[in-house]
């Protein structure tokens, strides 16, 4: 699935370019909104991004594509992969400016950990 989003003046930081905690929230949202599209019903929490990498300062004015794909599902967890890339004004290309790897896990209405609805066509989810 994919996302897009535009890099406004709000959205900065104190040198000028897009603060690394925006883009965390909005990896973490989106891909929230994939896991919560692939399972239907279930109540699911980010446990973990793995490997959080961000290339290139983000200006002002870019407009953001964010890549979600799912990795792999455990018995009661999904990871998925999160690529970004910008697309800055004037430029003729976007660029990957960051990645990570989010994993979800189902709870109950305890906060307990619970199994994942097994897939019936897998390959559409992963």
């Amino acid at each position: 699935m994919e996302n897009f989003t535009i890099v406004r003046p709000e959205h900065l930081n104190h040198y000028g370019y897009l603060f690394g905690g925006t883009m965390l929230s909005w990896v973490d949202e989106y891909a929230w909104l994939v896991a919560s599209r692939d399972f239907p019903g279930c109540s699911l929490v980010t446990v973990g991004m793995n490997d959080i990498q961000f290339r290139y300062q983000v200006k002002s004015g870019s407009i953001l594509r964010f890549r979600i794909e799912p990795l792999r599902q455990g018995s009661s967890s999904i990871s998925y992969s999160v690529l970004v890339f910008a697309d800055e004004p004037g430029a003729t290309e976007e660029v990957q400016v960051f990645s990570t790897e989010v994993t979800f896990v189902r709870v109950d209405e305890n906060g307990k950990k619970s199994e994942l609805p097994k897939v019936d066509d897998y390959r559409s989810i992963l």
